[in-house]
């Protein structure tokens, strides 16, 4: 059967896109970022999955206001890089297993979740930002995408508990398809920050490594929290974390955290931690933790 094998979160700011395809990797202000990524780049070269499965929001890229849905979900064989305003990117079109895909929503609508489904669209940074630093990309992707869009634009958005029993959904909807797929689950967004208002520029350190360590140790605690608390204590787009749970969610009780970058950049807690299930992990590795 298919199985979980790990779980990636990840901030997905389209400047790191902007920088990547600018080759910036080596600047002082960005270096320590993209260094951040190369023991996760690393860790899945080693563990070769099949399947990124990908926690994200859309910015009214894909979806739109007029018809903006709770979560939705990608089926297709091919998804275009949208061009956000700077620029078609020099990346492949991302890859996509229909049969696994379809087996996904098929699952989570039958465990009562009303997905919406989209063809045929382009897909934003909320994806596209990271992925080139995750897989190598010449001259095609190395595995396939499904990506599972949350709302966390447009108000009301789903409850951290609903993100949560989403990923828990997703795992059983994985273990359920009898082909032999490894995957490996990615929630994207910031951490602490805010890009508009009077807190313009917001961000809370504290939170966020208290949000990571919860996160791998309690996730359940995080459920209780409601949006006004996570924007009260990581600014207004903080609640992209919601979609950290959902990654969470799909992934057992027991991890290793086996690396974690952590790096404040401007408006942005740049983030990227790699988890592996504990059966999957190496017995007495350590868990790798850079702060700059």
């Amino acid at each position: 059967m298919a199985r979980i094998i790990g779980g990636i979160g990840t901030s997905h700011v389209p400047t790191i896109g902007v920088a990547y395809d600018k080759g910036r990797q080596e600047d002082p202000v960005w270096a320590p970022l993209f260094e951040g990524y190369k023991p996760v780049a690393k860790w899945l070269a080693e563990k070769q999955p099949d399947v990124l499965l990908f926690f994200y929001n859309d910015h009214a890229t894909t979806l739109f206001f007029d018809l903006y849905p709770t979560f939705a979900l990608g089926v297709g064989e091919r998804f275009p890089i949208a061009d956000e305003g700077a620029g078609l990117r020099g990346l492949p079109d991302i890859r996509g297993d229909v049969d696994f895909q379809a087996h996904i929503g098929e699952a989570l609508v039958n465990e009562e979740f009303d997905l919406a489904f989209f063809q045929n669209k382009p897909i934003d940074h909320g994806i596209a930002s990271p992925l080139p630093l995750l897989w190598p990309h010449e001259p095609d992707w190395p595995g396939t995408v499904v990506p599972i869009a949350i709302n966390v634009l447009q108000y009301p958005l789903p409850t951290a508990r609903r993100c949560y029993r989403l990923g828990q959904a997703v795992r059983r909807a994985v273990e359920s398809y009898p082909e032999d797929l490894k995957v490996v689950v990615v929630g994207t967004g910031g951490l602490s920050h805010q890009i508009h208002g009077e807190r313009t520029g917001f961000n809370n350190t504290e939170w966020d490594l208290d949000f990571l360590e919860t996160l791998r140790d309690d996730p359940e605690r995080l459920t209780q929290l409601t949006h006004a608390d996570y924007v009260r204590l990581g600014g207004a787009e903080s609640v992209e974390q919601i979609m950290w749970l959902a990654m969470r969610g799909a992934l057992g009780a027991s991890l290793e955290e086996m690396h974690r970058n952590y790096y404040l950049m401007t408006t942005t807690a740049m983030t990227v931690v790699t988890y592996e299930e504990r059966e999957n992990a190496a017995v007495g590795s350590q868990r790798e933790r850079e702060v700059a």
